[in-house]
């Protein structure tokens, strides 16, 4: 399994707003200029963060993206799964009464462990949340970042 650039730029966009849009909502210009990616595709990424409840848009001369709800309550899981979807190793391992793409899935006995690794990933990312990023994301940033 591999997060794609979808996932590690999104999740950057988002630690930037948790940082920086406390006060007032942020451009995805200035986001661009601080995370170094492009505004036309954190312009593909904003909307499927919209859609899961993450961030909304704010118009008007000052407008821009803040976040909906508080950084501690959103897990890096949520904001994963709502860029990435699944996160998964394999396919296989699906919920009961769902279909798989494996022909041997009932008896396959290597299923155990994708299910583990599985489970072990989504534990993880679910138990950190993005107010423990934005915390390290300040304590890093340079003076003359802050500002942007």
């Amino acid at each position: 399994m591999k997060i794609s650039t979808k996932g590690r730029y999104g999740l950057r966009a988002v630690v930037d707003l948790a940082v920086y849009s406390e006060k007032t909502p942020v451009s995805l210009s200035s986001i661009s200029k601080r995370q170094n990616i492009s505004v036309s595709y954190l312009e593909q990424l904003i909307p499927k963060l919209r859609r899961a409840g993450i961030v909304e848009s704010v118009r008007g001369a000052n407008g821009g993206y803040r976040l909906c709800i508080s950084p501690a309550e959103i897990s890096i899981g949520a904001i994963l799964r709502a860029l990435e979807g699944e996160i998964r190793t394999v396919d296989c391992p699906k919920e009961p009464g769902e279909e798989t793409h494996c022909i041997s899935s009932d008896r396959c006995v290597t299923k155990f462990v994708w299910e583990k690794i599985n489970d072990s990933i989504n534990d993880t990312i679910d138990y950190i949340f993005l107010s423990e990023l934005a915390e390290k994301a300040k304590q890093t940033m340079p003076e003359e970042t802050q500002k942007i």
